[in-house]
């Protein structure tokens, strides 16, 4: 049977979200998904129907989201399905929802330099499939600085600074670009690259994010073939 992915796209239209919704359709079909595209976030309301996913895909930057939104995929991801996205879509969704920047494991605080900056992407020496075979790389696009759970697992960096400001007072940083966490059952995949959907559509971001979408998919399946239950991670102790 086909895996399940819902596409959510909105939000700012300088990231191209139409472009990057259909260029991720293109993928997953490829990688024999069944593919539902969203423009609403009302569409995480109903947790029963987000449970059957096996993936969720958020393309929306600098929006809004309601509590009564992200109930239901705090839960959905919790119980297995996996999240997986890039750039702004997905790290820079809703600035204001501590719920989400938990999940998703960071946040975007700025782009040193702004666009069309020229910098190298390195794969990390990692045992993670997502980056197996591939090598370091250069882009010509922003360069994200992130804030990062350090509970992370870093697929790819970036050094900074590759501009001077502020920060460039400190020492030289290896910012995350690729990284996979877990919630509960559910798999976590994101990449910081993505301005635009022709940075997406370069073979190494494209083959990076097929391969995410594909890993984080595969953690519901996985946690049914080994009985795990999400009950474990439950506590009716204050999170948020």
């Amino acid at each position: 049977m086909d895996k399940k992915a819902l596409i959510v796209q909105g939000g700012w239209d300088g990231h191209e979200p139409l472009k990057v919704s259909e260029l991720f359709k293109n993928i997953l079909e490829e990688c024999n998904f069944e593919v539902e595209i969203s423009d609403t976030l009302d569409v995480f309301l109903d947790v029963e129907a987000l449970k059957k996913l096996d993936l969720i895909v958020p393309v929306w930057t600098m929006g809004k989201i309601t509590k009564e939104q992200v109930a239901p995929v705090i839960e959905a991801v919790a119980n297995g399905v996996g999240i997986a996205g890039c750039h702004g879509g997905m790290c820079d969704a809703f600035r204001e929802s501590v719920e989400w920047q938990f999940m998703t494991g960071g946040n975007w605080v700025s782009h040193p330099g702004g666009d069309n900056l020229e910098y190298v992407v390195n794969i990390k020496n990692t045992s993670s499939e997502i980056v197996e075979g591939l090598e370091d790389f250069k882009v010509k696009s922003e360069q994200y600085y992130l804030h990062v759970d350090p509970a992370v697992e870093v697929l790819a960096t970036t050094r900074f600074p590759t501009v001077h400001w502020y920060h460039s007072s400190n020492r030289a940083v290896d910012m995350p670009v690729v990284w996979t966490k877990m919630w509960g059952l559910g798999r976590v995949f994101y990449n910081a690259l993505g301005h635009h959907a022709d940075v997406l559509e370069a073979d190494m971001p494209r083959e990076i994010m097929k391969r995410g979408f594909l890993w984080a998919a595969e953690g519901k399946e996985i946690a049914a073939k080994n009985n795990l239950d999400v009950s474990k991670f439950i506590s009716n102790a204050k999170m948020f």
